[in-house]
């Protein structure tokens, strides 16, 4: 990972990317697109990859009109070839990738004895499966530099499983899994790890859901919520942090949330 410098102001240190580069996924919304933006203000050149073109385009002016740098590379991480195309083509432009935020994920709860097969199938190889993929095809470039850090965006459902949440929970508990494994591969490589667990956030996550019975519960909800600037402020937090300091993982619920 490029240097971070630091500047001292009183007791207060500040910690800002030097010509970082940033690949967020599902950047087309919520805490992908908060995400984005807030690691373009701290100086990163971020890449913005999810399948929405327009979402993306228009996130890359409203990053670039405040001054930051955004390339858009349009991927659907159940595509192996779209996993492929993103790090060459990020390669090709900057030369490296310093930041992985694997943000992309769809929520499609159902009782599993109501559930469909391909809403499971979908959860999975989105969730799970299209982070698992990204990750593998990045961790060469960042072993080859002696250092990156990946951010894993999983959720309080990676921690507990609860009734009509089986699917999504086990593709949650998975990516929880699948991070501390491959913090222990890697972390003599100077490659950090941080998994993100986010509580009840207002995100577009709730409108995959088909299941009509859930909707009407989610509806009736009077609960907290974080906004996806929340979440967006923890990873600039792990991401910002000095390379000798690696925060493995970081659990974030609305106050109130119980």
């Amino acid at each position: 990972m490029s240097e971070t410098t630091a500047s001292t102001s009183g007791t207060r240190e500040t910690w800002q990317f030097d010509d970082t580069v940033a690949v967020v996924t599902g950047a087309s919304s919520g805490i992908g697109e908060e995400t984005a933006a807030a690691l373009a203000d701290e100086g990163a050149r971020v890449v913005l990859a999810a399948r929405r073109t327009d979402e993306l385009e228009a996130l890359a002016d409203r990053i670039e009109t405040a001054g930051g740098d955004a390339l858009v590379v349009p991927t659907d991480v159940t595509v192996e070839d779209d996993i492929d195309s993103l790090v060459e083509t990020v390669v090709d432009e900057f030369g490296r990738i310093d930041i992985l935020v694997n943000n992309a994920g769809v929520m499609l709860l159902e009782p599993l004895e109501r559930a469909e097969r391909s809403n499971l199938r979908q959860m999975v190889e989105v969730n799970l499966l299209g982070l698992m993929n990204l990750t593998h095809a990045v961790l060469p470039l960042m072993q080859e530099q002696d250092a990156g850090h990946i951010v894993n965006v999983s959720s309080v459902a990676g921690r507990r499983a609860s009734a009509t949440v089986s699917g999504y929970n086990a593709t949650k508990f998975g990516v929880n899994a699948f991070t501390e494994a491959l913090r222990q591969e890697v972390t003599t490589d100077g490659i950090r790890t941080t998994v993100i667990e986010p509580g009840a956030v207002d995100t577009e996550l709730p409108t995959h859901i088909t299941d009509e019975q859930i909707l009407e519960q989610f509806a009736e909800m009077d609960m907290p919520t974080l906004s996806p600037e929340d979440i967006a402020r923890s990873i600039v937090f792990a991401t910002t942090q000095p390379q000798h300091v690696s925060v493995n993982e970081l659990l974030v619920t609305p106050t109130g949330q119980t």
